[in-house]
This record gives structure tokens, sequence and C-alpha cells, in this order.
């Protein structure tokens, strides 16, 4: 994991690497209070109100070399009630020097200056790719990032759109004069002697549309994927485990539950927390209602801001973990279940000729943009992931435990024929 040559950065990194690798609830020494500020400052996003996610105006960044000298992701967090998930941008170093940089993260000081380290080895960012119509968690970001680096040109995925009113991508703060539609054809776009890639959509969905652009960086058969594409990690991943309140908040089973900060804990926490972020409302968890959570919080032992006053509206079933396995399935690659049951049913036929011709390319690591990376997978692997929309494709994973999540599906359908029933969406069509 690459971070920041200097002595803060250095200190801190001691500090999250004794965290992640401790194995007992032992304390350790906490930074000076001069040094707590310098790294806050470091990591402030002053425009989260925008889009209000967690962790709000405080994001930490990590970088990890995937290629050597070729290939760089970043990672924070993001999401909602501590159901917090990695949000990555990948950086690829040019042939002819410089890089691009695929679906920008909140440029944070540290994460410019993290840039700033790759662009004085490789060249200064060229190209900025929102490779995304729809992904607000993802948009909010390329102006901001792209007034960080002035140089680059902003290449979009054709038909983006806002709500509730189409406004001009200007007036959402894409630079004017540097910004541009990605041409139909990847040997159109300056970058397309080196990057292959294919756009999905747009998908319509009444309000508004979907679409993605999956990108192949061809040298090092490397295929950069948004949203359509993950797997679920065993472990939380080490983004995740920087601040690990929200892992200790889920991993317990009651209000009154003061759990250790143990590995064992982080895990239980993360796993459900994955269940969370696939399926909105797990089938495994149980809502309590709001009159009791309430009276239950008022009885907590922790009923501070951070712990939410101590409300913990929740209640697992014992066999909880069986959603997971099914869910992760050994960390086949999926298909988030919102896409399949919400946005890609809309356009079957086109999915899958889209997903046809990808899985034709050649590559070996996929890199999405949340979850687990890098994946190593081919077209093959990539293409069975796509099976939900069509059961002739032939698949590897029989054994994913499709039974387990049927009450999973079951709650994101009902939602899907409330969507359809009201109008705001149109129905699903068959393959």
């Amino acid at each position: 994991m690459a971070i920041a040559p200097d002595s803060r950065a250095i200190a801190l990194a001691k500090i999250s690497i004794e965290r992640l690798s401790r194995v007992d609830n032992a304390s350790f020494t906490p930074p000076p209070a001069s040094q707590t500020q310098d790294r806050d400052r470091d990591q402030t996003w002053a425009f989260w109100p925008v889009v209000p996610l967690y962790p709000y105006g405080n994001c930490r960044t990590l970088r990890r070399e995937v290629v050597k000298d070729t290939i760089w992701t970043f990672e924070q967090v993001q999401g909602i009630l501590y159901v917090i998930v990695p949000i990555r941008m990948t950086v690829v170093k040019l042939d002819a020097g410089g890089l691009l940089v695929y679906a920008p993260i909140a440029p944070t000081p540290e994460c410019v200056r993290l840039v700033r380290e790759l662009e004085i080895e490789h060249g200064e960012v060229k190209y900025i790719i929102l490779p995304t119509v729809s992904g607000l968690e993802h948009k909010v970001f390329v102006g901001p990032f792209a007034r960080k680096f002035r140089h680059a040109q902003v290449y979009v995925a054709p038909q983006q759109w806002s709500f509730p009113v189409s406004l001009p991508l200007s007036w959402l703060g894409f630079p004017v004069r540097r910004t541009h539609i990605l041409p139909n054809h990847f040997k159109d776009a300056p970058f397309g002697d080196e990057f292959s890639y294919s756009i999905l959509g747009p998908i319509y969905l009444g309000p508004g549309k979907f679409g993605e652009v999956v990108m192949l960086h061809r040298r090092s058969h490397t295929l950069l994927v948004t949203d359509t594409i993950l797997s679920i990690p065993d472990q939380p991943p080490a983004v995740v485990q920087l601040n690990p309140a929200p892992l200790l908040f889920h991993a317990r089973d009651h209000v009154h539950d003061v759990v250790d900060d143990t590995p064992a804990n982080r895990t239980k926490g993360w796993k459900r927390i994955a269940l969370f972020s696939c399926f909105f409302r797990p089938s495994a968890a149980a809502t309590v209602p709001l009159g009791r959570a309430i009276r239950e919080a008022s009885q907590a032992s922790d009923r501070s801001r951070a712990n939410y006053f101590g409300l913990f509206p929740f209640s697992w079933k014992p066999d909880w973990e069986r959603s997971f396995k099914a869910l992760r399935c050994d960390g086949r690659l999926l298909v988030a279940p919102v896409l399949q049951t919400l946005i890609l049913n809309r356009a079957p036929q086109e999915t899958l000729a889209w997903a046809n011709d990808v899985s034709c390319w050649d590559f070996e690591r996929i890199i999405p943009c949340h979850l687990d990376a890098p994946l190593a997978a081919d077209g093959r692997q990539f293409l069975e992931a796509f099976s939900f929309l069509n059961p002739e494709i032939q698949t590897s994973a029989s054994d994913r435990d499709w039974a387990a999540l049927k009450d999973d599906f079951e709650v994101l359908d009902s939602l899907d024929q409330g969507l359809t029933q009201r109008g705001i969406t149109p129905p699903a069509k068959t393959s």
C-alpha cells in the first residue's frame, strides 16, 4: 500500500498497520493533537453536503500499486448509517507519459498529494474519465477533481442527466473548455491507441437513465468497471478498517452489546454490511419497531452521536451467515442484486449483447469501483455473471446457494413491483 512519504503520513501509516494487525484489545499511544489536526485538514472534503454520505467531510485515502509502474488504485469509503463500502478510482500510466484517471474520488489534499507523487515520476494527469451517467457518488467528484488538475481533459459517458431538471454539464461543475463526450467508438478517442472501451446503455428508467463505460487497458490486460461487476471479500477491506467504528456497530446483536475491537468482530460486522449494501434490507435482518428501538436506545450504554444516540433497530436471524456465504460464493463475480432486479432487466438483450462483446476482450484482471479489487478474472467469468438474464449461459457458479438468497431478492422484487405499479419505472423485460 503506497502512502505519501512525509513524516506525518509515515507515522499515521504505522498506527494503521498496528491497528489492522492487532489480535487483542490492547491500547496504543495516540498521535499528538497537532498531528491529528494536520491529518484532519489533509483529509477534508468540503463539498460533502452536495451528496451527504458517510464519512462526510473527512475522507481518508489509501493508494495501492496494482501493476508495477503502471496501475494504481485510490480508495476511500462511502456509505449510509455505517453501511460503508470502498469507493475506488484507478490511475493508469500512459505509454507516451502522463496519467489517465478512471472514476475520480474526493480530491482531498491527501488524495491530490498522492496523485501528484505519481505525476512527478510518470507525468501529469492528461485524461479524467467519468464512466457513468447515473452514479452521483462518482459524478460529484469529477468537477472538483478536474479543477485540481487543470491541464487534464475530461471525458464523460454519453447522455449525462440530472434530476429533477436536466442541466448543462457546466452548471454541474464540469470545466467548460475541457469537458468532452466520449466518442461512440474507442478508436476516435485520443487514448484509443491504448484503451478499448464499451458503453452500456443508456437504459431508460423513467425519471433517469443508467449507463456505464468499461475500459480495457490492453497492455496490462486490465478491465476497469464501475458498478456492473463486483466481488464480495470475505474480510473487511483495508480502507474500511482504518476506522473500525462502523464494523463494530454492525457486529452487535443487541443494542446493549459492547463488542471488543477484534478481527473476528470486524469480520462479523463486515459481512452484515455487505448484505445491507447489496440488498438494502437483507431478509436475515429484521427491523425492530421504532417505538421499541427508541425505548432500548434510552437504556443503551453508549448514547453518543457517533453511536447514533444508542439506536440499533436491527435483529439478526441465527442463520444470517448463510446469506453472506451464498452472496459471496467464494468471491465469484456478481452483478449487484439491485442492478439485476431494478435496472439491467429493463434492457436484457442490450445488456447481454454488451456483456458478450466485453467478454471477448483479452483481460486477466478486473478493477471495479466498489468492494473487492483487483479481481483475477477473464471474459468467461465476466459473462457468467450475467447468467441471471439468460440461464443458457454456461456457468461454473452452479454451487451458488440461490435458495439462501430467495427471500432477499423477494424484498427487491417487491420494491420493483411498487415502482412499476406507480409508473415510476418501466416494467422488466424478458430476454
